[in-house]
């Protein structure tokens, strides 16, 4: 058989050992330590001036968090993308309110601004509380964040930027995981870089960070003994993983050089064909590329994006559909759901192709010439 090839596997830099081996060396085997500072710290320059993160076990954690932190409760709603993994709304879930689905806009494939507005509007004149806005950069690209944003303070209604999948994508220079009152970074081991299980909650407020940290440190008060005045969490990342994540840091500019070459790859080689579509770039926007997916119109083809994904797997290659819209989720069936037919139609015709960047030139020119031939047919 074929040695398998993944759509998205974790690709070490060689760098992370040295910060592993130094927590072993120095004991640091613990939620707490040297690399976690400076994980958030690299983190935190990265990301632009007066940046906080904290650093924790997974984004599905900081997600939880953040909602949290934004005291939302039993009964309130929390507008979410319906375009998005399950973690988006899971987290809402966590805190016992209700998600109100949106769909998505043609140009980005998230959050659709004018949807969102109505969702808002019926929502209020129902009499529900709205507590916060969950758009999501979905596959790196960014969403309308500003028409998102002016929205949501025109409602006064905070905005949580799930950026899982975005780091490195900006939006006219700014970086994702920077405009929302609140955003949630993932370096699970599909991500642009990894630390194995890991993710983080970003905000330009200090204290909010801080509150964070507390949280995700089983909320112990200052005392000599084992006090507690809130409900905490055992969210902290280890100072192991965050060695991984300091070395990542370290590569994170090639492995977007790298994403974006591998889309551009795709995009020469089957940009041809008539009935396959990708995802451009609006004017300002950059995607880190974090997965590369094309649109198969079969009535245009001749074959489906069920049956490319088929072949793909007869020749041990992995790929996936588009996310499957969370309004279309048994578990969500009874949500509120505000739709326009874009992400049903993006699930029905969207495949993610192989784009780790442990790729050779030979695996992409392999994916690539399957497609081909399939469309030669």
């Amino acid at each position: 058989m074929k040695s398998k090839i993944w759509l998205s596997p974790p690709h070490m830099g060689g760098l992370e050992e040295r910060y592993i081996k130094d927590a072993f060396i120095t004991n640091w085997i613990a939620p707490l330590g040297p690399n976690v500072n400076g994980f958030e710290n690299d983190l935190a320059e990265y990301l632009g001036e007066n940046v906080f993160v904290a650093a924790l076990i997974s984004g599905t954690a900081a997600l939880h968090l953040g909602l949290i932190l934004l005291n939302v409760q039993a009964g309130d709603e929390v507008i979410c993308q319906s375009m998005t993994f399950s973690a988006s709304a899971n987290a809402i879930s966590y805190v016992n309110a209700t998600p109100v689905f949106v769909d998505s806009e043609k140009e980005t494939w998230n959050m659709c601004p004018d949807l969102l507005e109505t969702a808002i509007k019926e929502r209020l004149s129902l009499g529900k509380t709205i507590k916060a806005i969950l758009p999501v950069h979905l596959y790196g690209m960014p969403a309308k964040i500003k028409e998102i944003k002016e929205i949501a303070a025109r409602y006064n209604i905070p905005v949580l930027e799930d950026a899982a999948e975005s780091l490195g994508s900006t939006v006219d220079n700014v970086k994702c995981g920077t405009f929302g009152d609140m955003a949630v970074l993932s370096f699970n081991g599909n991500k642009i870089i990894t630390t194995s299980g890991g993710g983080a909650l970003v905000s330009r407020n200090a204290d909010i960070v801080n509150d964070a940290r507390f949280l995700a440190s089983q909320a112990r008060d200052e005392a000599p003994h084992y006090q507690h005045s809130r409900i905490g969490y055992n969210y902290r990342l280890s100072n192991l993983c965050a060695g991984v994540g300091r070395g990542q840091m370290e590569i994170l500019d090639e492995r977007v050089r790298q994403r974006r070459a591998i889309y551009n790859f795709y995009r020469e080689k089957l940009g041809g064909i008539e009935g396959i579509e990708f995802l451009s770039e609006p004017r300002g926007y950059f995607s880190n590329r974090w997965l590369t997916t094309i649109l198969i119109n079969p009535e245009k083809t001749g074959f489906s994006r069920e049956d490319v994904r088929l072949k793909f797997e007869s020749e041990n290659i992995e790929s996936r559909p588009l996310w499957k819209p969370m309004h279309l989720q048994p578990v969500f069936q009874y949500a509120p759901s505000y739709r326009n037919g874009v992400s049903e139609n993006l699930f029905e015709k969207g495949l993610c192709l192989p784009s780790g960047t442990n790729l050779s030139e030979s695996d992409l020119s392999g994916i690539a010439e399957i497609i081909l031939n399939m469309a030669a047919k």
